[in-house]
């Protein structure tokens, strides 16, 4: 049967190489339903409520703010060896459409715990609303993928081989969720060493949670334990937080999407 070539896009190309970069991870699931009612009935109070992706970035950082395992790489170079970051660094996937075609881009965003929760989603709504050559984040990332083969191969190893470059290149964790196009379990790829994916919010105020996480770096008891606290920290510091916010004019939020 006879087809037509496609140009690969810069987007696509970026998937393809971040594909790569995460083959050799050996990654292992956890998924937990977790009560959110209360933080649920806190968005409800607030018309202009943070969305779901600022929401679990922050919160995952506040768990590895007191759990410095969460923001500890596996790095190969000079040797391999675990490398603490002294915070965490959030990767969230933000679904974009560029010349036509779906796409997903990274934003990056730095000790997201210190920040106020509606900081974290508005950095989250710049990635998702603004010009790609108005996001640092993906200039950078478009500056390399535009480079040939061989250069973005080297380009990606200096990146995730070393453990201070590593937290610059890919982050301590990621955030990514198919909730906006109706929810399902995402057991996404990334080089890790922690991804964090969510569902829908079911009507017994229940909300599926999955963590991925590097084996080489931790085992599934801490995992669980982190799932735990999770849902104590959505419940306790995410609500309060979010009570506290000053109504204003709704507007839509944005959630972290991959495909």
């Amino acid at each position: 049967m006879r087809g037509k070539f496609r140009k690969i896009s810069l987007p696509r190309r970026l998937i393809a190489d971040l594909m790569h970069a995460s083959a050799g991870v050996p990654f292992v699931s956890l998924s937990r339903t977790l009560d959110v009612g209360a933080l649920a009935e806190a968005r409800r109070e607030t018309l202009r409520s943070p969305g779901w992706a600022a929401i679990f970035v922050k919160a995952f950082a506040l768990l590895a703010r007191d759990e410095p395992i969460l923001r500890t790489l596996y790095a190969k170079w000079p040797w391999p060896s675990f490398y603490e970051l002294p915070k965490s660094v959030a990767m969230i996937a933000i679904a974009r459409v560029e010349d036509g075609e779906h796409c997903v881009l990274p934003q990056r965003i730095a000790a997201p715990d210190t920040l106020p929760i509606t900081e974290v989603d508005a950095l989250i709504r710049q990635a998702k609303e603004a010009p790609i050559e108005e996001v640092p984040i993906f200039r950078k990332i478009m500056l390399v993928t535009r480079l040939p083969l061989p250069l973005r191969r080297l380009a990606w190893m200096l990146g995730l081989n070393f453990g201070r470059q590593r937290g610059n290149y890919s982050g301590s964790f990621a955030v990514t969720s198919v909730a906006a196009y109706g929810g399902g379990q995402l057991h996404a790829l990334s080089p890790g060493p922690f991804i964090v994916s969510y569902g829908v919010v079911e009507p017994d105020q229940t909300i599926s949670v999955v963590i991925r996480w590097d084996h080489r770096v931790t085992d599934a008891a801490l995992i669980a334990k982190t799932l735990t606290r999770q849902e104590e920290v959505l419940n306790g510091e995410i609500a309060s937080e979010i009570r506290g916010l000053c109504p204003h004019a709704e507007t839509k939020p944005v959630r972290a999407v991959a495909t």
